[in-house]
């Protein structure tokens, strides 16, 4: 029962961690899920308030922090509001309409619907565009930098 709780675990880690990358993964969330699975399998007794408070606080920077960092790439670059619906949008829509190449180009060409849609030269919907590409790759470092924090955080607690 050990090793299978261990193999939902990591397989929940890596699930996790691709999520990072593949948004349509549960990401943060099947991180969290692991410890619980832990606490199921084995024990809830070394995660106190400390551990919960700080793991929930991470998730929801996460989930903020995704939104938040596109966002700011599609601002930087002069992006209205509905390029940033749009460069979600395409965000969410993107992997399944073009699989291989969708996590890259649905924010891109959804920020430059949005921003023709809202009036703008095609030029300035490039650049929009473009700075849908930064948000989202500058959104996916942050994800897979705080995601290891909260797996390294549950080793430390299990082996301190």
């Amino acid at each position: 029962m050990d090793i299978l709780g261990w193999l939902i675990i990591v397989a929940l880690f890596v699930v996790g961690m691709a999520g990072a990358i593949y948004p349509i993964l549960p990401g943060a969330l099947a991180i969290y899920a692991a410890f619980f699975v832990y606490g199921w399998f084995f024990t809830f007794k070394p995660f106190g308030f400390w551990f919960w408070s700080i793991q929930t606080i991470i998730v929801v920077v996460l989930f903020v922090a995704d939104y938040m960092v596109n966002a700011w790439g599609v601002k930087k670059y002069g992006g209205s509001r509905a390029s940033v619906i749009g460069s979600t949008i395409g965000i969410l829509i993107g992997p399944f309409v073009i699989p291989a190449f969708g996590l890259i180009i649905g924010p891109l060409a959804g920020a430059m619907l949005g921003e023709l849609i809202h009036g703008s030269s095609m030029s300035r919907a490039l650049k929009v565009g473009w700075g849908s590409l930064l948000g989202l790759f500058s959104s996916i470092v942050v994800k897979i930098i705080l995601q290891a924090v909260m797996i390294v955080i549950f080793v430390i607690w299990l082996i301190a």
